[in-house]
């Protein structure tokens, strides 16, 4: 059926049938036009133009941010310095093509990794399980993540060595998360009785590092790839998304990343006014600017997707958690505080908050037209799945009136509907690019670099000099350069 019809007004708008309607923002058509007007002003076609070309907008680190490219199925040459990375790119997709043929037996994956190398293939293997009548290959995947070892405990009481494939996922092939669980699998490896080539034969490594993977004991024809053009947490199109293909077929994959190019030509090529990352990121703005939030909840109305908003928070807020702009001066808005989780789950725990809270938090709604299950009751749920999400955006916006003040809702409170035509790999490949653009798009509007993240690493220098303090078991440790007075006393209760 045609969405034509329905997209008359101003507040529709439509991308390979994914539907925004921004009508419950409260922004007006004067005040949509000064957004637009503003975010040409800032430069943002270019910025968008300079991003697909491989400009090195990742200024700190001087390099470009190019994971549109992982995504590329037309192959449309891609340049860096002068040179096609696309080459490059389609020999991993063979390779991953080819792995997906030949494996057999195998029982289960454990996917380790942290982070970007983490929250990408997560989210999809999640999302797709409910995808009716895909065909899956019924490995059980695992991610491995926390350096806490229950989460280590909980897989390897499940796992079967002799049929168990490793593949460890670290761009750097020194993240010490990743590289302690790596070895705690390898060592449990050995101990259930594998060879030292049965170990080498299941280890699979995907990083930037090769000569780290081959030194860790990983064979070179099971070390795929990836670039320093890719930031880990814009990573899951590359071979870090090889649990996708390993578990659903290389075919699920590939419409996964068209799913992801598809949304990518949109951004790159509609105008601003129709543009659906530049009308979700400029509704956000606005919010800021007008009412000062400090938070937005992204509240996906279908159960596979809870792991969505876990995935975002590290998009948006990892990408553009900064206080200062490109050129180090101060911004007075960066990425506000992200959560959320499935509803209509979420309305039963934190919904109060944003309807009769202090606080405005803006929300996106997302919904999917279609049950994700087959059964006999699925269309009676799903009806009422989503007569929630549209009574809830509609009670935030509308508010009512009451003599009782306890009864009383504020209204005005401001929320997009995003609505998918369906959930399958390639709408969910369509979703995740859709917030992968629009987290683009604020930074650029903002002047932030979204592409770096050096606040992640202070903490990481900080723990060595405490961790060696714990290993020490003395309780008289004494403040000093690393370690301040608080943190000492906490270490020599921990030690005593």
């Amino acid at each position: 059926m045609s969405l034509q019809p329905y997209l008359a007004s101003q507040n529709l708008h439509s991308a390979i049938d994914v539907v925004l309607d921004t009508a419950y923002q409260g922004i007006s058509d004067d005040a949509w036009k000064k957004l637009f007007t503003r975010a040409r002003q800032s430069g943002l076609e270019q910025f968008i133009e300079d991003m697909f070309a491989g400009k090195h907008i990742n200024n700190s680190e001087d390099r470009p941010a190019l994971h549109s490219a992982l995504r590329n199925l037309t192959k449309t040459p891609v340049l860096i310095n002068g040179a096609d990375v696309m080459p490059a790119v389609a020999e991993v997709w063979h390779r991953i093509e080819a792995l997906c043929n030949k494996w057999v037996g195998v029982t289960d994956v454990i996917h380790i990794g942290i982070g970007g190398s983490d929250f990408g293939p997560r989210l999809a293997i999640e999302a797709l399980a409910h995808v009716p009548s895909i065909q899956s290959r019924g490995m059980r995947m695992h991610f491995l993540a926390n350096i806490d070892t229950a989460e280590l405990a909980r897989i390897l009481a499940r796992a079967q060595p002799h049929s168990t494939r490793v593949i460890v996922v670290s761009k750097s092939f020194t993240t010490l998360e990743t590289s302690m669980n790596a070895k705690a699998v390898v060592a449990w490896l050995k101990d259930s009785g594998c060879t030292k080539s049965q170990v080498a034969h299941a280890l699979y490594a995907v990083t930037a590092n090769i000569p780290a993977a081959k030194e860790f004991g990983v064979e070179e024809n099971n070390i795929y790839p990836f670039w320093d053009w890719v930031g880990g947490r814009y990573s899951v199109w590359s071979a870090v998304g090889l649990p996708i293909a390993l578990q659903y077929g290389f075919e699920t994959f590939k419409q996964f990343l068209a799913g992801a190019e598809a949304m990518d030509l949109h951004f790159k090529n509609a105008p601003l006014e129709d543009n659906l990352p530049v009308i979700m990121a400029l509704s956000l703005l606005y919010q800021q600017e007008k009412h000062n939030i400090k938070a937005y909840a992204a509240i996906p109305y279908a159960d596979a997707l809870d792991w969505f908003p876990k995935w975002l928070q590290q998009l948006d807020m990892e990408s553009n958690g900064k206080s200062v702009d490109r050129n180090g001066n101060p911004v007075k808005h960066s990425s506000p505080v992200v959560f959320g989780s499935a509803g209509s789950n979420a309305q039963h725990s934190y919904f109060q908050l944003f309807h009769q809270g202090t606080e405005i938090i803006p929300i996106d709604f997302i919904a999917v037209r279609e049950p994700m299950s087959d059964r006999p009751e699925a269309i009676a749920h799903h009806r009422i799945l989503l007569s929630n999400c549209l009574a809830q955006a509609q009670a935030l916006a509308n508010g009512k009136a009451a003599s009782n003040p306890n009864d009383v809702y504020p209204g005005k409170r401001p929320s997009n509907l995003l609505l998918l035509p369906k959930l399958n790999a390639f709408y969910l490949g369509a979703l995740l690019a859709l917030y992968e653009n629009r987290t683009a798009t604020l930074g650029a509007l903002w002047n932030i670099n979204s592409f770096d993240q050096p606040g992640v690493e202070y903490g990481k220098v900080l723990a060595k000099p405490i961790e060696k303090a714990l290993a020490s078991h003395q309780n008289d440790i004494t403040a000093s350069t690393d370690i301040d007075a608080v943190t000492a006393t906490r270490i020599n209760l921990l030690n005593s």
